[in-house]
């Protein structure tokens, strides 16, 4: 059985923005000695750094001009992007995410298209690679030589 107000709309179908709360100052005061001590000390506040993403996509063929404007309003709508390389049935876009760690740089990357797909009207493409690699690596295979070039020029460009 149901209860709320009439015509009221069922729990969980409207949207709702979720926030958190930080503990007060005085948050430890109304616990005893024993388990305050034996509580596990807070952590350091991690700052977050910039991670290089490079993330591959594929799939059916589609018309090479819905592709680039798909790929141009994607870096229109995420700003961070740096380049894009694209053909009928796959393409490349390289860009910079600012995260805590690899876990968090990787999971944004991977919802990067999906979320993007109807927005910026990308084609229904899968996935096949994602490549995270932190400042110092990325700027290391430079200089050695390794790796993509830096993106430039920056943009939306063909195979």
């Amino acid at each position: 059985m149901r209860r709320a107000r009439p015509g009221a709309p069922p729990r969980g179908t409207a949207e709702r923005a979720l926030t958190s709360v930080e503990a007060g100052a005085d948050f430890d005061e109304g616990q005893d000695t024993e388990t305050a001590g034996a509580r596990v000390e807070e952590r350091p506040v991690v700052a977050s750094k910039l991670w290089h993403i490079t993330l591959s996509v594929s799939g059916a063929e589609a018309p090479l001009k819905e592709v680039r404007r798909g790929l141009e309003q994607l870096a229109h709508d995420h700003p961070f992007l740096l380049t894009s390389r694209y053909a009928k049935d796959h393409a490349e876009i390289r860009y910079w995410e600012e995260a805590r760690d690899l876990h968090d740089a990787a999971a944004v990357a991977l919802r990067l298209w999906g979320e993007h797909r109807q927005s910026a009207k990308l084609p229904p493409w899968e996935i096949v690679g994602l490549e995270v690699i932190d400042r110092e690596t990325y700027h290391q295979r430079i200089a050695e030589g390794y790796g993509p070039p830096p993106a430039a020029p920056v943009g939306v460009h063909p195979y």
